[in-house]
């Protein structure tokens, strides 16, 4: 698909000469492929110019990539090969996954001397309606740790895909028969509201807290399926409160907003844990609701069994936000101003 040179001399616009520069060059086999590689006007391009301060110019099916720094050079070749890449598997190459590649290569550009992750397709997670690939570093080491432990805390702001990675992993270990059953759960805890002032039954007053984890389900399964997996009870999604008393075996078990869990209530829940299962606890600790007074069950519990033999904690930043960019400038400013009052 792509052949790459280095050492490439050549003229600018006005036909003078330049100085030489690392360079690549690559070569597209399918040209309908090119407008949504690069964008319109030539967007993607632009962006990852900007990222890797490097130029680029196609030409038919070629793109030449020249900069002053072989490294940036290289990772942006990387960017590019993998979103074609993704482009001949059918997928779709926008904002979202160019940013993604953007955030891989830059990785590995600033790593080089450790151990590369896997490439997003290796990571991906195949479920019935879609793959979920990693999108930033973290998500990929997440991805790993979901694979080779039974317990994984997942910390870190919203929009890090904590709890969309971990029921893709869910649905696609039923789907592999590993699981025979999905449970889904959060404590019924939101900014101090109470589940009596709510309108309606105790079905219509839980759901709306447990909506996310239903919307990441539809987006895993169809619809009609979701219905018939919920019916059966191969998935329950259920308040926290309805896992007492009981053993959760040969189950894919996550626990989501857990910041808002009390010491009690946490270890309540991971003694759950049954034969062949697996449990991901995923929350936030700078968006506790619990009354002040109260200490919150996932700091308690990440700092209690920290070491153990089997569990494992991944640590999502701010650089791992992959919703609008917006959302990670939003996250850095809040974690910014409290730092600024902790030392004040």
């Amino acid at each position: 698909m792509s052949e790459k040179q280095n050492g490439q001399n050549g003229k600018n616009g006005n036909g003078h000469g330049y100085h030489e520069q690392p360079a690549a060059s690559l070569t597209f086999a399918d040209n309908r492929l090119l407008p949504q590689l690069y964008g319109e006007h030539d967007a993607h391009l632009v962006r990852i110019e900007k990222k890797f301060h490097v130029s680029a110019a196609s030409r038919g099916n070629q793109l030449a990539i020249s900069g002053d720094d072989p490294a940036a050079v290289e990772a942006s070749r990387a960017v590019m090969e993998a979103l074609y890449a993704e482009l001949e598997r059918g997928g779709e190459v926008g904002t979202a996954q160019v940013d993604a590649a953007i955030r891989m290569a830059a990785h590995e550009m600033e790593h080089s001397d450790q151990d590369a992750l896997p490439g997003m397709e290796n990571l991906a997670i195949k479920t019935m309606r879609k793959h979920v690939r990693p999108y930033s570093p973290g998500q990929a080491e997440y991805i790993k740790l979901l694979q080779d432990f039974d317990l994984v805390f997942a910390l870190g702001p919203a929009g890090t895909g904590k709890t969309y990675i971990a029921v893709a992993m869910a649905v696609s270990m039923f789907m592999n028969k590993r699981v025979e059953r999905i449970i889904l759960s959060r404590p019924a805890v939101e900014a101090g509201e109470k589940l009596g002032f709510l309108p309606g039954d105790l079905k219509e007053k839980i759901d709306p807290y447990l909506r996310p984890l239903y919307d990441a389900l539809f987006d895993m399964i169809p619809g009609e399926k979701v219905a018939h997996l919920l019916e059966t009870g191969a998935i329950e999604v259920a308040p926290l409160a309805f896992m007492r008393g009981r053993t959760l075996g040969n189950a894919f078990v996550i626990l989501d907003e857990s910041q808002n869990t009390t010491a009690t209530q946490m270890k309540m829940f991971l003694t759950r844990l049954g034969e062949h299962s697996r449990m991901v606890v995923t929350g936030d600790l700078s968006q506790i609701d619990l009354p002040r007074d109260v200490k919150s069950g996932l700091a308690d519990a990440t700092r209690k069994l920290e070491g153990i033999e089997g569990i494992a904690t991944a640590r999502f930043t701010d650089a791992d936000v992959v919703r609008h960019p917006l959302a990670a400038r939003i996250v850095q400013a809040y974690d910014e101003w409290d730092r600024k009052k902790k030392n004040s």
